[in-house]
């Protein structure tokens, strides 16, 4: 019987045995394999660093809105107008003879200002006055007359007939003295009227004609009187301005003030604070359809005349009354499309923000109205390393009004027609 050989034996006669000079240099291979992989993992090990630490928080300035007691005004743009102004125009035809003023003068009431010829309306007196004479001699003679005949009468040595007629006569010659007394009357006004006076106070424009013209009566413009003091300063105002005020009126808020109902302020165009004072005195009847707008009228004194017809400025109409109004710094209101933010330092200094509803500008700060209460930490520098949820390094500032650059006055404000309050100031 024939035995079969052991696999395990075929594989080893199969693989045959490495020399001694193969093994020799498979060694060096090996140890060059094992330094490669150590070095390999020595330089990782190396490579590999601790993470980098967080950043630092960012700094923010904050502090907590400003308290004030505040006035809302609404603001307009008008200009001023005499409160009379008259054109002068001669009363009677002739020829200039005499001009007693000077161009641009301050003038009063009953002042000769110029001179027209009276030589024919003194010689047209001096006919109406003998007309008047004449007159009343014919009354004499007719009253004698009919005194003559009643008595006649009396005695049965006239008729009825006859005395009728002399009282008709004497009745005749009392019409035509009355009409020769108007004659007379409208001669002697005729004769004042060559000297034109001033029928008011005020300052007097220039000449408009020369010594030796013509002027027609009721017709040549001489010269034009304005009146300075008190003058009037006239603006238009929204539908929407005066339906805010005819509301506040039905709800008694519309306040009024100690000195004079509805007081205004106004400065002119070179001046940057409100340093002229009045009071409303006139609200149109009626809303110009065409502008939506309705006019007002305000009474300014003006005891140097300084003020003058036709000058530019802005009007503030109180347009509230006193509340007290918290203000931030404006640069601290970011505008977010349509709403308008603050950020404010929360809990942990955490960053967040706060929708508000603004109001106007007091002494440099805006007022906020809504969204903001007394002790917020309202982020006033550095908004732009700000953002919701981030934690920030807080620093503790104060709101104060900003200050003239260099010390100089403050440049006049640039004021927006008024819809709503657009001016306010606060309350010493």
């Amino acid at each position: 019987m024939t035995s079969r050989p052991d696999p395990s034996l075929r594989a080893e006669r199969a693989t045959p045995p490495l020399r001694p000079s193969a093994r020799a240099a498979a060694a060096p291979l090996a140890l060059a394999l094992g330094l490669s992989l150590g070095l390999a993992l020595g330089l990782q090990a190396c490579s590999s660093k601790p993470p980098p630490p967080p950043p630092a928080p960012a700094a923010v300035v904050v502090a907590t809105p400003l308290s004030k007691q505040v006035v809302d005004w609404d603001d307009y743009v008008g200009h001023f107008e005499a409160q009379d102004s008259v054109e002068i125009r001669p009363r009677v035809s002739g020829y200039l003879t005499g001009i007693a003023f000077r161009d641009g003068d301050f003038v009063k009431k009953g002042q000769l200002l110029f001179e027209i010829d009276p030589r024919p309306y003194q010689a047209t007196l001096s006919a109406a006055s003998a007309q008047v004479a004449r007159s009343k001699a014919t009354l004499d003679n007719a009253r004698l007359e009919l005194k003559r005949a009643m008595a006649l009468y009396a005695a049965k040595a006239v008729s009825q007939q006859e005395l009728a007629t002399r009282q008709e006569a004497e009745a005749q010659a009392r019409a035509d003295l009355a009409a020769s007394q108007a004659a007379e009357q409208t001669a002697k006004l005729n004769v004042t009227f060559t000297q034109v006076t001033a029928p008011i106070d005020g300052r007097i424009s220039d000449r408009r004609i020369s010594l030796g013209n013509l002027v027609n009566a009721d017709q040549t413009v001489l010269t034009t009187i304005v009146s300075l003091d008190p003058i009037r300063f006239v603006f238009t105002g929204a539908e929407s301005v005066y339906l805010k005020y005819q509301r506040a009126n039905e709800n008694g808020s519309r306040p009024s003030s100690r000195r004079a109902p509805n007081p205004v302020e106004i400065r002119l165009q070179d001046e940057p604070d409100y340093h002229w004072k009045g009071r409303m005195d006139f609200v149109d009847n009626a809303i110009d359809t065409g502008s939506g707008t309705i006019r007002g009228r305000a009474i300014v004194a003006n005891p140097d005349n300084f003020l003058t017809p036709g000058m530019f400025g802005h009007l503030r109409l109180l347009g509230s009354g006193a509340y007290t109004g918290m203000v931030v710094p404006d640069q601290a209101i970011v505008t977010d499309q349509s709403r308008q933010i603050v950020y404010v330092a929360g809990p942990g200094d955490v960053i967040a923000q706060k929708i508000v509803e603004t109001g106007p500008l007091v002494d440099g700060l805006r007022v906020i109205r809504r969204g903001l209460v007394a002790t917020d930490r309202v982020v006033i520098e550095g908004m732009q390393r700000a953002k919701p949820g981030r934690k920030v390094k807080v620093i503790a500032g104060t709101i104060a009004p900003p200050a003239p650059a260099g010390g100089a006055p403050p440049a006049p404000l640039q004021l927006a027609p008024a819809s709503a309050a657009t001016n306010a100031s606060a309350i010493q």
